[in-house]
């Protein structure tokens, strides 16, 4: 039997890449892959007839940068400059703040934890996890589980409290975060559109990017606040 001339030369489908990726990626669809490949992030190869074929190369590329937005939590115009930079995918620092975007990774559901298990990775005692919970600072799943995110909190938290830091004091964490999210929500709602796949991708694009400006303003406001108070 004639192999399609794409597969002969090594080249695979976007649905071919779509079955691919989809082990690694459960949310990756084919509108995102042509969302990217219209932000310049991926230009698969195209066929007389106008059919994409995906090298080694464009797959590895996809991977990169879906593995940077999942695990880094990084907007496209970072990704971009990486990629452009030909640098490795690993922590990139939001400019002017010292932070770096992985430190705001979003878990997906990653690490699924008992809240013995949690108190442990963490290094606290289960009564500060149930105080952590108490405040609204750690949630289950509804799994009942404790995600990567909880565990997150639970780290810092036990490092605050070397410093006398209690939940209670981060209380007003929370409350920042939950304006700020619905911020982000309500400026990214005109963008996606339930019936749109694509405008779907390019609203979840700009969440990205609103919270790493979010970030870059909060961290830039308490150095400056700091250095006004001679501090910093």
């Amino acid at each position: 039997m004639t192999q399609p001339a794409g597969r002969a030369s090594g080249t695979l489908s976007i649905g071919e890449v779509l079955t691919l990726l989809k082990r690694e990626f459960s949310d990756i669809t084919i509108s995102k892959i042509r969302f990217l490949e219209a932000e310049g992030l991926v230009t698969p190869e195209r066929t007389e007839s106008g059919y994409r074929r995906f090298t080694g190369r464009d797959i590895d590329q996809l991977r990169a940068v879906l593995t940077m937005q999942r695990d880094q939590y990084l907007p496209l115009r970072v990704i971009r400059e990486q990629l452009v930079d030909n640098a490795d995918p690993g922590p990139v620092a939001i400019a002017g703040t010292g932070l770096h975007a992985d430190d705001f990774r979003a878990g997906a559901g990653r690490v699924r934890l008992t809240r013995t298990e949690l108190a442990e990775q963490a290094g606290l005692a289960e009564s500060m996890v149930a105080e952590l919970e108490a405040q609204g600072l750690v949630w289950c799943t509804p799994t009942g589980h404790y995600d990567e995110e909880a565990l997150a909190v639970a780290g810092i938290a036990a490092r605050l409290s070397a410093f006398g830091v209690e939940p209670r004091h981060l209380r007003a964490f929370r409350v920042v975060a939950d304006r700020d999210s619905g911020l982000v929500e309500r400026i990214a709602a005109p963008r996606g559109s339930p019936r749109d796949p694509d405008a779907r991708a390019r609203a979840q694009e700009t969440i990205r990017e609103l919270a790493s400006l979010f970030i870059q303003l909060h961290a830039s406001l308490l150095r400056a606040q700091l250095v006004r108070a001679g501090k910093g």
